[in-house]
């Protein structure tokens, strides 16, 4: 049962019957138009094709042109922070090395062996190192945010959730595709495209190609006077493909092979120097955001390639399915400016500090067989077994950044394999009541060691290994209440194995053990006004034992693994979307999300320059018990509104996106600079389709506001920081064929 207390409730209370009062006029309109059903949408979110008011869990799907509008600027995959409720995306790396956030619960780390708590999916494989979920969307038919613990069906890592992505397929019979290209601010451009070969009666081929470019737009001086350019930063080129082959004899056989690689270089994230104004957490006053001065290299180069095969075999009473996944990282290199300025400034500046992290090779393979029951009757099941193997090699390296010389480099090697075996299971108990659930076995063992040192004595040991073994389960009931109404609850626990960060000169190799999630969840589903509205919302309470935390700098530029006795999450989620009328179509989320640590032994560094607002203990280090979560905003809500009418042979439309989230926390501490800022960011398109649907022309702008914020920041040298990306404005045309 959902325990919260009782200024929870009246919180969550208060803030739905807003949202369901302010959604009065809008139902009425929409019960009273003429207003064409919404189209209905399936998720894949428990293996099987379903009905999204089905499926017992929280979820958000992204498709069509909600997904088009979002990555119509070329943005990476942080353009899905905000957009959904309850889920967050920011790094510190720039365009590589995402970190997802469900609920509040991620992980900050930026170790190049980082696990995290969101698991990512690209067409079935899951993506576990970060340098691999920063894959670029493009020709994609659908994402999937499931949240609250995955931990039977998907299984690793996923217990605060699950973000899955579907590539279009190849389909047989007909010789389609599409093209796409914008122009925008800084000379961004995107282009991508996708072509549907049909190469016989059994054989398909499908191509996609994505290629991307921004100006290096930021100006370097070299002295705080900026009196002399050096250079420019901030661009990016990137092009990724991907081919995929269909075979579908027509009997029970049928296979969808897929090759994909992607290419990336150019600047690596801008941290800049004492940008944070000392006792706020604005900006610091002359702060100019087009300019930087630093006297470190700044690149970051990325290649990756990989391949997967699934294979289907329809026995009559049962499918059985084959999963083949191959991820490689061949070069990943990132390198950049830690103080962020120069000894003459922007600011104090205590000491130079330039490094550069990389993956120089790594290797992912995994394999699934799961078999599924075909039955027309009320019992139905799916069962399978999984291995995960992972060898991947990287490190750090140190620079003299008035040289450029090389001053140190560590490097290690993680070794990581995994099996487990699951079972779930559906009963339709009678029309009204379908219970359903699952089981999972897990062992996990990863070798850790490091392999390579100059200039750097280390502390401890060489080499590390662990070993976890788990089994997680989850257990649903729905209820329906009428026709087009489904009442939920879900009770499921998650796990994530333990987790290893590299040595550094002043830290040993550190481990946090395995952690574990027991959560709660409550929640209606409902099609509403003839199927011209639909909406869902979820109330939520979980448990993280022995949670893995990451504390990162302080007073030196590090990155440690602790465990935190337990930590509380609670809070609620809401979705709506609405054909008002057959011109006016509507969608609005929002989410609550209060997280809290509860370790009273736990303890961390302060930073260096800012403002502390917890409280310290005798050893002069700060106390994050009660703390919330870092990057764990407590209110998101997002909303888009589009407009379309006739016009000539065509039609002419409007459509805008915002989103917004509370202040979130940078650290495990809190302090008043690290405290990122509200923010809220909107977008804004106009075209015109024409020919029968197959032509679009249209004009855009994202973050139309404006609005720049402090997204992140480095805390052991000065109040450096780094913001979201700036307003961009663009023109936009795409073709189907």
């Amino acid at each position: 049962m959902i325990k919260m207390s009782k200024m929870h409730k009246r919180v969550i209370a208060a803030h739905g019957a807003v949202l369901a009062l302010s959604a009065l006029p809008l139902a009425e309109a929409v019960a009273q138009s003429a207003a064409p059903e919404l189209q209905t949408v399936t998720v894949t979110a428990q293996r099987r094709t379903e009905n999204i008011r089905e499926v017992p869990v929280s979820v958000t799907a992204l498709k069509g042109e909600k997904l088009d509008v979002l990555i119509s600027g070329g943005q990476d995959i942080r353009l899905l922070a905000g957009k959904v409720p309850s889920l967050n995306v920011e790094s510190s790396n720039g365009r590589t090395f995402p970190r997802f956030y469900i609920r509040g619960y991620g992980n900050t780390d930026f170790n190049t062996f980082a696990s995290q708590p969101v698991s990512l999916v690209y067409d079935d494989v899951v993506q576990e190192n970060p340098i691999l979920k920063g894959y670029p969307i493009f020709d994609v038919a659908s994402v999937e945010v499931l949240r609250g613990p995955q931990g039977t069906l998907f299984g690793r890592n996923t217990p605060a959730g699950v973000v899955k992505f579907e590539s279009e397929k190849p389909k047989l019979g007909k010789t389609e595709g599409y093209y796409n290209l914008s122009a925008a601010t800084h000379n961004t451009v995107n282009a991508d495209g996708a072509v549907n070969v049909p190469l016989s009666d059994k054989w398909a081929m499908r191509v996609s190609v994505l290629g991307q470019h921004r100006d290096d737009y930021v100006k370097n001086y070299s002295d705080t006077a900026k009196t002399r350019l050096r250079n420019e930063l901030d661009g990016y080129n990137e092009h990724a493909e991907r081919v995929q082959f269909l075979y579908n004899p027509g009997g029970s056989f049928n296979a969808l092979i897929n090759v994909h690689q992607r290419q990336t270089q150019g600047s690596a994230r801008l941290f800049r120097a004492n940008l944070i104004k000392k006792g706020s957490n604005t900006f610091a006053d002359g702060t100019d955001l087009d300019s930087i001065v630093t006297n470190a290299q700044n690149f970051q180069r990325l290649k990756t390639n990989g391949a997967n095969l699934r294979l289907s075999w329809d026995l009559g009473a049962v499918k059985l399915f084959s999963i083949t996944g191959f991820e490689h990282v061949s070069d990943y290199y990132s390198r950049g400016d830690i103080d962020a300025g120069t000894p003459a400034g922007p600011g104090f500046i205590p000491f130079q500090v330039e490094t550069g992290g990389f993956l120089s090779d790594l290797d992912q393979y995994t394999q699934e067989f799961r078999v599924e029951s075909k039955s027309t009757g009320p019992f139905n099941w799916q069962a399978g077994v999984y291995y995960f193997n992972e060898d991947a090699t990287g490190g750090q390296d140190n620079f003299n950044s008035d040289s450029g010389a090389r001053t140190s480099r560590l490097i290690s090697n993680q070794e990581n394999k995994a099996w487990a075996a699951f079972a779930s299971a559906t009963y339709v108990i009678n029309p009204a009541w379908t219970v359903r659930g699952g089981i999972r076995y897990t062992k996990d063992e990863k070798d850790f060691r490091t392999v390579f040192s100059e200039n750097v004595v280390q502390i401890g040991p060489g080499s590390v290994s662990t070993s976890q073994d788990k089994v997680n389960w989850d257990l649903s009931a729905t209820y329906k209440l009428t026709e087009n109404v489904n009442l939920y609850g879900r009770a499921a626990t998650g796990f994530r194995a333990p987790s290893v960060a590299a040595a550094s000169a002043s830290v040993p190799i550190t481990v946090a053990d395995s952690e574990t999630i027991k959560s709660y969840e409550l929640g209606v589903k409902a099609d509403l006004f003839d199927r011209r509205a639909r909406t869902s919302f979820s109330i939520y309470d979980y448990t993280v034992e022995d949670q893995q935390l990451t504390v990162v700098g302080g007073n030196s530029n590090v990155n440690r693994l602790i465990n935190a006795d337990k930590t509380k999450g609670k809070g609620a989620e809401f979705d709506f979307e609405a054909a008002v009328s057959s011109a006016l179509r509507v969608s609005a989320g929002a989410s609550y999300n209060y997280t809290q640590i509860r370790d009273g032994s736990l303890s961390v560094n302060k930073c260096a320059q800012c403002t502390v607002t917890d409280p310290l203990n005798a050893a002069g280090r700060v106390v994050i018990n009660g703390n919330p979560l870092p990057q764990a905003p407590r209110w998101t809500i997002n909303a888009t509104a589009r407009y379309g009418v006739p016009f000539r042979d065509g039609e002419l439309y409007v459509f805008t996106d915002w989103s917004y989230r509370t202040k979130i926390n940078f650290f495990l501490y809190e302090a008043t600079e690290f405290t990122g800022a509200p923010l809220t960011e909107g977008g804004l398109r106009v075209g015109y389709i024409f020919g029968n649907g197959k032509y679009e022309i249209a004009g855009f702008g994202r973050n139309i506001l404006d609005q720049r914020r402090i997204t992140g920041a480095i805390d052991f040298n000065n109040l450096t920081g780094f913001t979201n990306e700036p307003r961009q404005w663009g023109v936009q045309f795409k073709g189907n064929f």
